[in-house]
Protein backbone atom coordinates (compact mmCIF):
# COMPACT_ATOMS: atom_id res chain seq x y z
CA UNK A 1 0.00 0.00 0.00
CA UNK A 2 1.64 3.35 -0.94
CA UNK A 3 -0.21 5.77 0.97
CA UNK A 4 2.24 8.59 0.65
CA UNK A 5 5.00 9.98 -2.19
CA UNK A 6 8.72 9.85 -0.83
CA UNK A 7 8.27 13.38 -0.20
CA UNK A 8 6.82 12.65 3.17
CA UNK A 9 9.72 10.98 4.26
CA UNK A 10 11.09 14.15 5.38
CA UNK A 11 8.46 15.24 7.52
CA UNK A 12 7.88 11.48 8.90
CA UNK A 13 11.38 11.28 9.85
CA UNK A 14 11.50 14.66 11.44
CA UNK A 15 8.02 13.93 13.84
CA UNK A 16 9.93 10.37 14.47
CA UNK A 17 13.12 12.00 15.79
CA UNK A 18 11.05 14.99 17.42
CA UNK A 19 8.95 12.63 19.57
CA UNK A 20 12.60 10.80 21.39
CA UNK A 21 13.77 14.08 21.29
CA UNK A 22 10.88 15.18 23.45
CA UNK A 23 10.53 11.99 25.68
CA UNK A 24 14.72 11.68 26.08
CA UNK A 25 14.33 15.61 27.60
CA UNK A 26 11.19 14.69 30.19
CA UNK A 27 11.92 11.06 31.51
CA UNK A 28 10.03 8.11 30.96
CA UNK A 29 7.24 9.32 33.25
CA UNK A 30 6.82 12.78 32.50
CA UNK A 31 7.10 11.91 28.74
CA UNK A 32 4.31 9.23 29.24
CA UNK A 33 2.05 11.54 31.04
CA UNK A 34 2.51 14.37 28.25
CA UNK A 35 1.75 11.97 25.13
CA UNK A 36 -1.32 10.68 26.98
CA UNK A 37 -2.12 14.45 27.58
CA UNK A 38 -1.81 15.12 24.00
CA UNK A 39 -3.78 11.74 23.10
CA UNK A 40 -6.61 13.39 24.80
CA UNK A 41 -6.64 16.55 23.11
CA UNK A 42 -7.51 20.24 25.02
CA UNK A 43 -5.84 23.37 24.84
CA UNK A 44 -1.35 24.21 24.95
CA UNK A 45 0.57 23.33 28.03
CA UNK A 46 -2.01 21.59 29.67
CA UNK A 47 0.32 18.86 30.31
CA UNK A 48 2.58 19.78 32.23
CA UNK A 49 2.26 21.80 35.70
CA UNK A 50 4.50 25.01 34.48
CA UNK A 51 4.81 25.88 30.84
CA UNK A 52 7.48 27.33 29.49
CA UNK A 53 6.98 30.14 26.85
CA UNK A 54 4.40 31.03 24.63
CA UNK A 55 3.92 30.53 20.90
CA UNK A 56 1.09 32.01 18.58
CA UNK A 57 -0.66 30.44 15.81
CA UNK A 58 -2.07 32.84 13.20
CA UNK A 59 -3.62 31.15 10.31
CA UNK A 60 -6.44 32.57 7.68
CA UNK A 61 -8.34 29.78 8.62
CA UNK A 62 -12.46 30.81 8.29
CA UNK A 63 -14.88 30.04 11.13
CA UNK A 64 -16.18 26.65 10.20
CA UNK A 65 -13.63 24.85 8.25
CA UNK A 66 -12.78 22.04 9.92
CA UNK A 67 -9.47 21.85 8.07
CA UNK A 68 -8.02 24.49 10.64
CA UNK A 69 -9.70 22.56 13.15
CA UNK A 70 -7.13 19.91 12.81
CA UNK A 71 -4.42 22.05 12.84
CA UNK A 72 -5.26 23.99 15.89
CA UNK A 73 -5.27 20.82 17.60
CA UNK A 74 -2.39 19.48 16.20
CA UNK A 75 -0.68 22.43 17.79
CA UNK A 76 -2.18 22.30 20.97
CA UNK A 77 -1.22 18.84 21.19
CA UNK A 78 2.10 19.47 20.81
CA UNK A 79 2.00 22.53 23.20
CA UNK A 80 0.93 20.18 25.94
CA UNK A 81 4.44 17.11 24.84
CA UNK A 82 6.88 19.99 24.80
CA UNK A 83 5.32 22.12 27.71
CA UNK A 84 4.58 25.42 26.41
CA UNK A 85 1.35 28.15 26.16
CA UNK A 86 0.13 27.72 22.36
CA UNK A 87 -2.50 30.62 21.18
CA UNK A 88 -4.43 30.46 18.39
CA UNK A 89 -6.39 32.69 16.14
CA UNK A 90 -7.24 32.37 12.69
CA UNK A 91 -9.04 34.56 9.97
CA UNK A 92 -9.37 34.54 6.16
CA UNK A 93 -9.01 38.83 6.21
CA UNK A 94 -4.85 39.59 6.15
CA UNK A 95 -5.59 43.01 7.82
CA UNK A 96 -7.00 41.14 10.85
CA UNK A 97 -3.83 38.21 10.65
CA UNK A 98 -1.34 41.42 10.40
CA UNK A 99 -3.29 42.71 13.83
CA UNK A 100 -3.24 39.21 15.54
CA UNK A 101 0.72 38.96 14.44
CA UNK A 102 1.31 42.59 15.90
CA UNK A 103 -0.22 41.82 18.98
CA UNK A 104 1.74 38.95 19.48
CA UNK A 105 4.84 40.62 19.10
CA UNK A 106 3.59 43.18 21.38
CA UNK A 107 3.50 40.07 23.92
CA UNK A 108 6.58 38.91 23.06
CA UNK A 109 5.77 35.74 22.44
CA UNK A 110 8.36 33.12 22.23
CA UNK A 111 8.00 32.00 18.65
CA UNK A 112 5.40 32.53 16.08
CA UNK A 113 3.23 30.67 13.15
CA UNK A 114 1.72 31.86 10.37
CA UNK A 115 -0.31 30.76 7.13
CA UNK A 116 0.12 33.25 4.43
CA UNK A 117 -2.48 32.49 2.08
CA UNK A 118 -2.24 36.35 0.85
CA UNK A 119 1.75 36.53 1.52
CA UNK A 120 1.34 40.45 0.49
CA UNK A 121 -0.90 41.25 3.03
CA UNK A 122 0.94 39.99 5.88
CA UNK A 123 4.14 40.65 4.82
CA UNK A 124 4.65 44.21 7.09
CA UNK A 125 3.53 42.31 10.03
CA UNK A 126 5.98 38.93 9.65
CA UNK A 127 8.96 40.66 8.65
CA UNK A 128 8.67 43.14 11.73
CA UNK A 129 8.12 39.72 14.06
CA UNK A 130 11.16 38.52 12.92
CA UNK A 131 12.75 41.79 13.02
CA UNK A 132 11.78 42.20 16.76
CA UNK A 133 13.79 38.78 16.91
CA UNK A 134 10.51 36.73 17.42
CA UNK A 135 11.73 33.15 15.33
CA UNK A 136 8.61 32.69 12.75
CA UNK A 137 7.73 29.90 10.84
CA UNK A 138 5.14 29.20 8.36
CA UNK A 139 2.75 26.81 7.14
CA UNK A 140 -0.16 25.67 4.48
CA UNK A 141 0.50 28.44 2.54
CA UNK A 142 3.40 31.04 1.50
CA UNK A 143 5.94 28.90 0.79
CA UNK A 144 7.29 30.51 -1.78
CA UNK A 145 7.70 33.51 0.00
CA UNK A 146 8.62 32.49 3.19
CA UNK A 147 12.14 32.49 2.99
CA UNK A 148 12.02 36.25 1.60
CA UNK A 149 10.27 36.81 5.15
CA UNK A 150 12.66 35.57 6.98
CA UNK A 151 10.74 32.58 8.44
CA UNK A 152 13.31 29.97 9.72
CA UNK A 153 11.16 27.53 7.84
CA UNK A 154 8.07 26.33 5.92
CA UNK A 155 5.80 23.31 6.83
CA UNK A 156 3.39 22.25 4.43
CA UNK A 157 2.98 20.89 0.61
CA UNK A 158 4.18 22.55 -2.78
CA UNK A 159 0.53 23.43 -4.32
CA UNK A 160 1.23 23.27 -7.79
CA UNK A 161 2.58 19.86 -6.94
CA UNK A 162 -0.27 18.73 -5.20
CA UNK A 163 -2.59 20.06 -8.05
CA UNK A 164 -0.58 18.19 -10.90
CA UNK A 165 -0.78 14.87 -9.06
CA UNK A 166 -4.93 15.14 -8.84
CA UNK A 167 -4.80 16.16 -12.49
CA UNK A 168 -2.58 13.35 -13.37
CA UNK A 169 -4.95 10.91 -11.39
CA UNK A 170 -7.99 12.53 -12.70
CA UNK A 171 -6.74 12.15 -16.22
CA UNK A 172 -5.93 8.66 -15.65
CA UNK A 173 -10.04 8.15 -14.85
CA UNK A 174 -10.59 10.01 -17.45
CA UNK A 175 -11.44 13.64 -17.14
CA UNK A 176 -11.39 15.74 -20.06
CA UNK A 177 -13.29 19.01 -18.65
CA UNK A 178 -12.97 19.47 -15.10
CA UNK A 179 -14.62 22.41 -12.63
CA UNK A 180 -12.14 23.19 -9.96
CA UNK A 181 -13.91 24.48 -6.89
CA UNK A 182 -11.49 27.74 -5.27
CA UNK A 183 -13.40 28.30 -1.60
CA UNK A 184 -11.58 30.90 -0.67
CA UNK A 185 -11.04 34.23 -3.11
CA UNK A 186 -7.18 35.75 -3.14
CA UNK A 187 -5.99 32.40 -1.85
CA UNK A 188 -2.79 32.43 -3.88
CA UNK A 189 -2.46 28.67 -3.22
CA UNK A 190 -5.72 27.84 -4.05
CA UNK A 191 -5.27 29.23 -7.35
CA UNK A 192 -1.89 27.22 -7.79
CA UNK A 193 -3.47 24.14 -7.33
CA UNK A 194 -6.53 24.36 -10.08
CA UNK A 195 -3.40 25.24 -12.01
CA UNK A 196 -1.16 22.11 -11.56
CA UNK A 197 -4.41 20.20 -12.25
CA UNK A 198 -5.62 22.16 -15.57
CA UNK A 199 -1.74 21.57 -16.68
CA UNK A 200 -1.58 17.89 -15.88
CA UNK A 201 -5.14 17.22 -16.85
CA UNK A 202 -4.13 18.65 -20.62
CA UNK A 203 -7.72 18.90 -20.99
CA UNK A 204 -10.51 21.99 -20.31
CA UNK A 205 -10.20 23.07 -17.17
CA UNK A 206 -12.55 26.36 -15.14
CA UNK A 207 -12.05 27.90 -11.89
CA UNK A 208 -15.61 28.11 -9.83
CA UNK A 209 -15.62 30.64 -6.64
CA UNK A 210 -17.56 29.68 -3.77
CA UNK A 211 -16.96 30.59 -0.03
CA UNK A 212 -16.40 27.86 2.51
CA UNK A 213 -18.31 29.93 5.31
CA UNK A 214 -21.45 29.17 3.70
CA UNK A 215 -21.15 25.61 2.43
CA UNK A 216 -25.18 25.03 1.46
CA UNK A 217 -24.66 27.94 -1.01
CA UNK A 218 -21.94 26.54 -2.15
CA UNK A 219 -23.31 23.15 -2.86
CA UNK A 220 -26.30 25.28 -4.56
CA UNK A 221 -23.36 27.34 -7.40
CA UNK A 222 -21.86 23.84 -7.91
CA UNK A 223 -24.96 22.08 -9.37
CA UNK A 224 -26.00 25.06 -11.16
CA UNK A 225 -22.52 24.74 -13.05
CA UNK A 226 -23.01 21.44 -13.95
CA UNK A 227 -26.62 21.79 -14.92
CA UNK A 228 -25.30 24.71 -17.35
CA UNK A 229 -22.66 22.23 -18.82
CA UNK A 230 -23.58 18.48 -18.61
CA UNK A 231 -20.18 17.63 -20.86
CA UNK A 232 -18.23 18.53 -17.46
CA UNK A 233 -17.10 14.85 -16.45
CA UNK A 234 -14.82 15.81 -13.40
CA UNK A 235 -14.91 18.25 -10.21
CA UNK A 236 -12.34 18.88 -7.88
CA UNK A 237 -12.92 20.59 -4.95
CA UNK A 238 -9.75 21.94 -2.39
CA UNK A 239 -11.41 21.29 0.68
CA UNK A 240 -13.16 18.49 2.48
CA UNK A 241 -16.33 20.23 3.45
CA UNK A 242 -17.13 21.57 0.00
CA UNK A 243 -16.45 18.30 -0.91
CA UNK A 244 -19.17 16.78 0.75
CA UNK A 245 -21.10 19.82 -0.78
CA UNK A 246 -19.86 18.27 -4.04
CA UNK A 247 -21.23 15.10 -3.30
CA UNK A 248 -25.27 16.28 -3.10
CA UNK A 249 -24.37 18.73 -5.77
CA UNK A 250 -23.84 15.96 -8.32
CA UNK A 251 -26.93 13.98 -7.51
CA UNK A 252 -28.81 17.15 -7.46
CA UNK A 253 -27.71 18.13 -10.65
CA UNK A 254 -28.07 14.31 -12.03
CA UNK A 255 -24.52 14.60 -13.31
CA UNK A 256 -21.86 11.42 -13.53
CA UNK A 257 -18.91 13.71 -13.26
CA UNK A 258 -16.26 12.15 -11.21
CA UNK A 259 -15.47 14.04 -8.04
CA UNK A 260 -11.78 14.47 -6.46
CA UNK A 261 -10.85 16.33 -3.27
CA UNK A 262 -8.07 17.70 -1.31
CA UNK A 263 -7.97 17.40 2.52
CA UNK A 264 -10.31 14.69 4.86
CA UNK A 265 -12.46 13.97 7.37
CA UNK A 266 -14.83 11.12 7.92
CA UNK A 267 -17.58 12.34 5.47
CA UNK A 268 -14.83 12.24 2.86
CA UNK A 269 -13.27 8.74 4.04
CA UNK A 270 -16.65 7.61 3.84
CA UNK A 271 -18.00 9.31 0.32
CA UNK A 272 -14.41 7.64 -0.77
CA UNK A 273 -15.24 3.86 0.13
CA UNK A 274 -18.81 4.46 -1.30
CA UNK A 275 -17.59 5.41 -4.35
CA UNK A 276 -18.73 8.76 -4.53
CA UNK A 277 -15.11 10.20 -4.57
CA UNK A 278 -12.29 8.99 -5.96
CA UNK A 279 -9.04 10.02 -4.07
CA UNK A 280 -8.25 13.04 -1.59
CA UNK A 281 -5.36 14.95 -1.65
CA UNK A 282 -3.83 14.82 2.06
CA UNK A 283 -1.53 17.12 3.22
CA UNK A 284 -1.70 16.11 7.33
CA UNK A 285 -3.17 19.18 8.64
CA UNK A 286 -2.03 17.90 11.88
CA UNK A 287 1.48 17.76 11.41
CA UNK A 288 1.13 21.28 9.75
CA UNK A 289 0.11 22.38 13.68
CA UNK A 290 2.03 20.22 15.43
CA UNK A 291 5.36 20.17 13.72
CA UNK A 292 6.10 24.15 13.94
CA UNK A 293 5.27 23.84 17.42
CA UNK A 294 8.38 21.48 18.12
CA UNK A 295 10.34 22.79 15.96
CA UNK A 296 10.06 26.29 17.49
CA UNK A 297 10.93 24.83 21.17
CA UNK A 298 13.98 22.80 19.69
CA UNK A 299 14.64 26.59 17.76
CA UNK A 300 14.55 28.43 21.16
CA UNK A 301 16.35 25.87 23.80
CA UNK A 302 18.97 24.21 21.20
CA UNK A 303 19.28 26.65 18.14
CA UNK A 304 18.15 23.81 15.93
CA UNK A 305 16.54 24.21 12.26
CA UNK A 306 15.14 21.60 10.51
CA UNK A 307 14.84 21.64 6.70
CA UNK A 308 18.18 22.76 5.43
CA UNK A 309 16.41 25.90 3.70
CA UNK A 310 14.09 23.67 1.69
CA UNK A 311 10.67 23.19 3.33
CA UNK A 312 9.23 20.27 5.70
CA UNK A 313 6.50 18.86 2.91
CA UNK A 314 3.96 16.99 4.69
CA UNK A 315 1.92 16.12 1.94
CA UNK A 316 0.63 15.78 -0.98
CA UNK A 317 -0.37 12.37 -0.34
CA UNK A 318 -3.05 10.15 -2.16
CA UNK A 319 -5.78 8.54 -0.23
CA UNK A 320 -8.29 6.47 -2.18
CA UNK A 321 -10.69 3.40 -1.91
CA UNK A 322 -7.64 1.42 -2.10
CA UNK A 323 -6.04 2.63 1.41
CA UNK A 324 -9.11 4.80 2.92
CA UNK A 325 -9.12 2.03 5.82
CA UNK A 326 -5.69 3.02 6.76
CA UNK A 327 -6.72 6.82 7.92
CA UNK A 328 -10.17 6.83 8.38
CA UNK A 329 -10.43 6.08 12.24
CA UNK A 330 -7.93 9.08 12.28
CA UNK A 331 -10.20 10.85 10.32
CA UNK A 332 -12.72 9.98 12.67
CA UNK A 333 -11.35 11.40 16.02
CA UNK A 334 -10.31 14.67 14.25
CA UNK A 335 -6.21 14.37 13.39
CA UNK A 336 -6.63 13.49 9.90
Amino acid sequence: MRLFRNSLITAAAAAAVLTLASCSSQGGAAAAASSSAAAAGGSGGGGCSSPSGTIAVVSHGKQGDSFWDIVKKGAQDAGKAECVNVTYQGSGDPNEQSQAIDNAVAQKVDGLVVSMANPGGVETAVKAAVAAGIPVITINSGQEESKAFGAITHVGQTEKTAGQGAGEQLKAAGVTKLLCVIHEAGNAGLEDRCAGAAEALGGTTTNLQVDVSNLSEAQNTITSALQADPSINGVLTLNNGVATSAVAALAAAGSSAKLATFDLDSDVTKAIKDGKILFAVDQQPYLQGYLPVVFLKLYKDNANTVGGGQPVLTGPGFVTKDNVDAVAQYAARGTR
